[in-house]
């Protein structure tokens, strides 16, 4: 109990931080996007070197499987380029995220735009051969339904999408690709680590292409340390390490929801620190997309049924008493209340 409450409060904090990185990014726009951007993400590669030091160190007492000198360079490589890759993909995410702020969008309708890549990523997976669940259709009808009425509706405009939550929305494919890359090297390889070389990468590219495209300035800058330091430190090396702890001992699904939550701490956030309101039409908008993004991340009824009935068979292989086990056909139910088996599928319907 006091480990999932832990994970909880863990996956919480991930959440409010990167609710309130949106106005951090926000503030950042004082900046050219890719000056911003490149800093920032570089210095969150900065920071996770300590952090897989400190694993590292936790976990040298740990028992490991010994690996040839084989294993270790091809684990080397694996990482290495997925690491690589992986930063690519979040180097053109965030740049998009951030020009789509530059260019006007508040911090809570980023927030709420970028979370559709949750209802994207099942979509983009069909090229992948991954099926898709029925309810993902509607979810996309209905994420479609909330961008307008966060975007277009009530403004006399027709449909016309603005500039930035035209980049927003390209930010959410390709916050969605970046998952599915994510998707296949993190199996392979040491989730901190590989976050790391993803973050110096993206840091990198940002950096050059601030210098390709850009005309940074110094003293602008140093100015803007805060919200730079605040994404680059916060939103990176330490919300992320709450994310891997947090998962540790909470199941995906619940921990997806938790995290969905950042969406809406960008919408307080942007409204305490930046003063950002929202029309009631904009406002239904977000509550539509949340819908939309909480629909697929819960279990459905035969994964609830599996997991009841996965629960129930360890139970009943763990029914001991004074070190013997009891032979569960001939137990008299009879005599208690309520068996204990179905006791728990049923307070679990």
């Amino acid at each position: 109990m006091k480990n999932k409450l832990r994970s909880n409060l863990l996956l919480m904090t991930t959440a409010i931080i990167w609710g309130s990185s949106f106005v951090a990014q926000k503030a950042g726009t004082v900046l050219e996007p890719f000056t911003y951007n490149g800093i920032r993400m570089f210095i969150g590669g900065l920071i996770l070197i300590p952090i897989i030091y400190i694993f590292s160190t936790l976990n040298k007492n740990q028992s490991v499987e010994k690996k040839t000198a084989e294993n270790i360079a091809a684990e080397k490589k694996i990482l290495l380029i997925g690491g690589i890759r992986c930063g690519i993909a979040l180097c053109i995410a965030t740049s998009l995220q951030q020009l789509g702020l530059y260019f006007e969008t508040t911090a809570g309708k980023s927030g709420f735009i970028t979370s559709l890549y949750i209802v994207i990523v099942p979509i983009l997976g069909l090229f992948l051969k991954h099926k898709v669940k029925p309810i993902i259709w509607a979810c996309v009808a209905m994420g479609t339904v909330g961008f307008y009425l966060l975007t277009m509706a009530g403004k006399g405009e027709g449909f016309v999408i603005h500039t930035g939550e035209l980049f927003t929305l390209l930010c959410s494919f390709a916050f969605s690709c970046h998952i599915l890359v994510v998707d296949y090297f993190s199996p392979k390889c040491d989730g901190i680590k590989l976050s790391c070389i993803q973050f110096l990468t993206a840091g990198l590219i940002g950096i050059v292409c601030m210098f390709l495209f850009e005309n940074p300035i110094l003293a602008d800058i140093l100015d803007c340390w805060l919200p730079i330091l605040y994404c680059g430190i916060f939103s990176s090396g330490i919300a992320y390490t709450c994310q891997t702890l947090g998962q540790q001992d909470e199941e995906p699904a619940v921990a997806s929801l938790i995290l969905s939550l950042e969406s809406v701490f960008s919408v307080i956030f942007g409204a305490l620190l930046l003063s950002e309101r929202l029309t009631l039409l904009e406002g239904l908008g977000c509550v539509v997309i949340f819908i939309a993004v909480i629909i697929p991340q819960l279990p459905s009824r035969e994964e609830r049924l599996k997991k009841k009935i996965k629960r129930s068979e360890h139970k009943t292989n763990h029914f001991t008493a004074k070190g013997k086990a009891f032979n569960l056909t001939t137990f008299p139910f009879h005599l208690l209340s309520k068996n204990p088996v179905r006791a728990n599928l049923s307070e679990r319907d």
